[in-house]
């Protein structure tokens, strides 16, 4: 997941409010069960310390949401009577809640909010494709693309003019193939939509993706569907959850072969809050790996001011020359650090033939060099 999103969080510092809240029931009585929830987001934070005019804001943003149609709900990070962020989440907290401490808690915001894959479908014909974009929060027009303007339906003519007209079809479809594919293209990179879904026939489907540059081929699924038909929100559902699956495993089996070490003792992967922490002062963490059930996840860590002042022990920072220093939830520091240095997290869960407590503790990272 790329947590380029959550930089505005680290600009400043904390302590900071991290409140979840779900919006997805829906009654006539939901305005006044928000305006209840405001009540008691705001009066939680201020029962652990936070700032007042922190405290109102935070009430007041999830006031505002008494009408809100969202699905799911929204997550909300402010400090010094600012709310800073607040993403809308792909799935609802099993109960809404806020912390108040020294770094936001955006662990929680990477299970709700995270792996959720952006697609384009597109709807293939012999004549152009027609793009649409698919996210948990809805569906949007993508743009599209129209072939070349010559007939594309072959006859069963054996006649050697016919012969002729249906090689001109083929060349037809072969260049509206290859444009589909680059409006495609082109329209993943604006987006930069995680999956791509070509629906239609299945040659339609095949010769489109064979055309593709090498560099998508991972993110292309074909879903079995004719021409003409349109994807229901539970086939696009399942393939962007298929294809989360996939990657979360793909990346946990890229963990389990780094970690082993080679005959000079190094490794291309850590797991452990020692070892990650001191990846973290280097800047060597690739990809955090976070099971948010892990024992590990909320173990104490010491900060400093700057993301890559982190340590096991209070001294440790007083040493490094920090005179300022808080006590931390070790995943929280962990994803401070990896934002700040462009590396990227992922969610794990348990997956069917590994072992539950994969990585070690819950926390494991791959490591950018050895």
């Amino acid at each position: 997941m790329d947590l380029a999103f959550l930089h505005p969080l680290y600009e400043h510092p904390g302590p900071w409010a991290s409140v979840y809240v779900g919006t997805s029931r829906h009654t006539e009585d939901t305005p006044h069960e928000r305006h209840l929830t405001a009540r008691a987001m705001a009066s939680e934070l201020a029962g652990q310390g936070a700032d007042e005019a922190t405290c109102r804001v935070v009430g007041r943003a999830i006031d505002e949401l008494r009408h809100s149609s969202e699905p799911h709900g929204r997550a909300l990070f402010a400090r010094g009577g600012e709310v800073v962020l607040d993403p809308p989440l792909a799935r609802a907290p099993q109960r809404d809640h806020a912390v108040w401490a020294p770094l936001p808690r955006v662990t929680p915001l990477l299970e709700l909010a995270g792996e959720d894959p952006v697609c384009v479908v597109a709807y293939v014909d012999r004549k152009g494709a027609a793009f649409e974009l698919r996210s948990a929060l809805g569906r949007d027009d993508a743009g599209g693309v129209t072939g070349r303007q010559w007939p594309v339906h072959r006859t069963g003519s054996v006649d050697w003019s016919e012969r002729r007209f249906q090689l001109r079809v083929e060349n037809t479809w072969e260049h509206s193939a290859a444009e589909i594919a680059d409006a495609l293209a082109v329209s993943q990179e604006e987006t930069g939509a995680d999956l791509l879904i070509l629906v239609g026939d299945d040659r339609e489907r095949h010769e489109v993706r064979r055309r593709l540059p090498q560099r998508l081929h991972h993110r292309v699924v074909e879903a079995a569907h004719g021409a003409g038909s349109r994807l229901l929100d539970d086939d696009v559902d399942r393939a962007r959850t298929e294809h989360v699956q996939t990657h979360a495993a793909a990346e946990l089996q890229r963990f389990l072969a780094a970690r082993g070490r080679d005959d000079a003792g190094r490794g291309g992967a850590v797991e452990g809050v020692p070892a990650l922490v001191e990846a973290a002062r280097e800047h060597r963490i690739d990809e955090l790996l976070i099971r948010p059930d892990g024992p590990d996840a909320h173990r104490e860590v010491w900060i400093g001011e700057d993301p890559d002042q982190l340590a096991m022990r209070r001294t440790e920072l007083r040493t490094l020359g920090e005179q300022h220093s808080w006590a931390a939830r070790a995943d929280d520091a962990l994803v401070r650090s990896v934002v700040t240095t462009d590396a990227e997290a992922l969610v794990v869960t348990v997956i069917p033939g590994l072992d539950d407590d994969t990585p070690v503790g819950g926390l494991g990272a791959l490591l950018r060099w050895t």
